[in-house]
């Protein structure tokens, strides 16, 4: 019994490594798939046989480019074997998107969150009912989606099931499995918002540095401020974390946060503590739920102009994300910085005071300022790391509900 365990466990390993291989790289040749994986060619033979019959994937003849000999077979993942939904909960709009098995996008749309109407169930039924909108849209059924990968800002459970904590619902707890299941068939996972941006950026920089990449840091400014790391474990496998960064202790006793702490990085460093500190409020007044971006521009040009308090107010923003960073760098290896979010439209207001917090650092005194670098468009990163999850996942329990047949356990 553990010899056929084995065997088949070998079996799956192979079928997802020639998938994740062909996601990767694209359509491949027989030949290449063998090359690039390290598997014998009888391995690869029996694979590729078996996921076409199955119609996971399909192969196509490309016309050599003299025009002589004999065309060449690539594979490549046929699209219509399965579809994934992506949703994006953000404070101001919810966004769905449907992708098919290769990847490519297929439909998309985003809806206003209605911030006078609060509360878990109000969503649940309007998310539902996107859900199957969109599907109709493209005429697929329930049955043909075999993955819905969410994000939010906020605490996600180790299991990924349970929101448990957000800026946009508070402590209100969502299921998102219990809220699918058993209408839907497919694979339920939720991430932390942030979590997807550093598994993007960590797929990328492993991909452009040849092998030397250890690890990096994302940083998220807006109404939240969120932080996901990207690490090579001892295995050289991608790990990424989003620990609970904007809420992590930067003054005691400090202002008043959403999650109803004091003295939080969020409670001055995300918008809503920027606009209370320029605006000179209370401390321990309750913070906005929703600041519009049209706010935070105005505040930012008010600094730009030379207001004093306005001003201030970023430059305390930056002084809490420097401490913060400081304090990862103390715990981890030192690693680059990627600051993404719309927040990033006031770095330059920012950047003052995440210096000074940083030289508070005693490692960055010793080995000098890490490398910060600003990437705007944080939402592609977003749905990149939706992708590259979630269709991992996908490979993976094809592989595993799909055994190829015996002869394919050979390994090179």
């Amino acid at each position: 019994m553990l010899t056929k365990s084995s065997t088949e466990l070998v079996r799956q390993q192979n079928s997802a490594l020639v998938l994740a291989t062909l996601r990767r790289l694209g359509p491949l040749s027989h030949t290449d798939i063998s090359a690039h994986t390290g598997l014998a060619s009888a391995t690869v033979s029996a694979i590729t046989a078996e996921l076409e019959r199955v119609e996971v994937i399909e192969k196509a003849e490309q016309q050599p480019h003299s025009g002589r000999g004999r065309p060449r077979v690539l594979f490549a993942q046929r699209r219509d074997s399965g579809f994934l939904i992506a949703v994006r909960i953000s404070s101001d709009v919810v966004q769905y998107s449907l992708v098919d098995y290769s990847g490519r996008l297929i439909d998309r749309f985003e809806e206003q969150r209605n911030h006078k109407v609060a509360g878990t169930k109000h969503f649940a039924e309007e998310f539902l009912d996107a859900l199957a909108r969109l599907i109709h849209r493209s005429r697929l059924e329930k049955t043909q989606i075999l993955a819905v990968s969410i994000s939010s800002k906020g605490t996600v459970d180790a299991d990924g099931k349970r929101l448990l904590w957000s800026p946009v619902f508070g402590g209100e707890q969502i299921d998102f499995v219990s809220l699918l299941q058993p209408e839907w068939r497919a694979k339920v996972t939720l991430n932390n918002e942030t979590l997807l941006v550093a598994q993007a950026l960590g797929m990328k920089a492993d991909a452009s540095q040849a092998g030397s990449f250890r690890a990096l840091a994302a940083l998220s400014l807006g109404h939240s401020i969120g932080l996901g790391i990207a690490r090579k474990d001892r295995f050289g496998e991608l790990e990424v974390t989003a620990p609970n960064f904007g809420h992590m202790l930067h003054a005691a006793n400090g202002c008043l946060c959403r999650c109803g702490s004091f003295g939080c990085i969020e409670a001055s460093a995300g918008f809503y503590g920027i606009l209370r500190t320029a605006f000179e409020v209370p401390p321990d007044t309750i913070p906005a739920k929703f600041v519009p971006l049209a706010e935070m521009d105005k505040i930012a040009a008010s600094a730009r102009q030379g207001n004093r308090m306005a001003g201030y107010a970023f430059r305390q923003a930056g002084i809490a994300l420097g401490n913060g960073l400081s304090r990862l760098l103390s715990l981890y290896d030192r690693m680059p910085i990627y600051i993404t979010g719309p927040g990033t439209r006031y770095f330059d207001l920012l950047q003052r005071g995440v210096d000074e917090g940083l030289e508070q650092s005693h490692e960055v005194r010793l080995q000098g300022r890490p490398e910060i670098s600003v990437i705007f468009d944080e939402q592609r990163l977003i749905f990149d790391g939706h992708l590259d999850r979630a269709l991992t996942d996908m490979d993976h329990d094809i592989a595993a509900f799909r055994p190829v047949p015996p002869g394919a356990d050979q390994v090179s």
